[in-house]
């Protein structure tokens, strides 16, 4: 099955275009002929149970992995862009991602501008101005000498995430990024996620493992199981009872929100 492209400009190639991506680990299969197109400035989530592939399929449409099929990044393959061009092009924001012992939140930001530093070289004033920015933007500038080990989960997501605006990209490639939060922090960071993707025109494509929140933000959501795509479409298509529980193997209600379907566990 195809996840379709969003409402883009019909003359502007989408921003991210997959085509039959295959992924094998270790010679297992973990994702099977995934087809997504993603239009500029749209959000889009994949769902899927535990092992659909989510994860997987998110790395190797950074670069981060090799794969079969293809992956367009505004119309240019993928494996064709120079590790700094991918850098400028797409920002990935990975679960847990591995921070150097001691440091500053205002180094790692700054980390986010290496794609702009010449090798053995130092960081600009545009560079400096450019992590000031995103200091700033995600209300971390009294955090800026800090260690980032001793901050709060939700203030630590901030920090991942200015990193990577710190990059420049338009692609914001998001792993679970309310995995490790509880809901206030979650809420908190996907509505920062949003007011920047509405300001800033950048393109979202996320995997997400709470289904009502993900149906809050996301334009379009895609459904992996076994890695496949299995449903895509408007939250309200996705978020179905059917699907659920043929692929999640649970029972649910689904409920109309305000903001997309919610979706109520059932007990047996």
């Amino acid at each position: 099955m195809t996840a379709g492209p969003g409402s883009g400009a019909a003359t502007d190639p989408p921003a991210i275009t997959v085509g039959g991506l295959t992924v094998r680990l270790d010679g297992a299969l973990i994702v099977d002929r995934v087809h997504l197109d993603v239009a500029e400035g749209e959000w889009v989530t994949v769902i899927g149970p535990n092992g659909a592939g989510k994860s997987t399929a998110l790395r190797a449409v950074a670069g981060l992995l090799p794969f079969r099929g293809t992956v367009r990044l505004h119309g240019r393959p993928v494996e064709a862009l120079h590790r700094r061009e991918r850098a400028r092009a797409v920002a990935v924001v990975v679960q847990n991602p591995v921070v150097p012992p001691a440091m500053s939140v205002y180094d790692y930001v700054l980390l986010g501008r290496t794609p702009y530093i010449a090798p053995l070289g130092r960081e600009s004033a545009a560079d400096l101005a450019a992590v000031e920015e995103e200091l700033a933007a995600l209300d971390l500038t009294p955090f800026a000498h800090r260690r980032l080990d001793t901050l709060s989960g939700g203030e630590r997501q901030r920090v991942f995430l200015a990193r990577a605006l710190a990059q420049g990209a338009r692609i914001l490639l998001l792993d679970e990024p309310t995995s490790a939060l509880d809901i206030g922090h979650q809420q908190e960071v996907l509505e920062l996620v949003d007011r920047l993707r509405a300001e800033r025109g950048l393109t979202v494509l996320a995997t997400m493992h709470d289904l009502s929140t993900a149906g809050e933000y996301a334009d379009r959501m895609v459904l992996m199981a076994g890695g496949r795509v299995v449903a895509a479409g408007v939250p309200a298509d996705v978020l179905t009872e059917a699907n659920l529980a043929e692929h999640y193997r649970v029972r649910v209600r689904v409920i109309p929100g305000d903001r997309g379907p919610l979706v109520v566990a059932v007990r047996a």
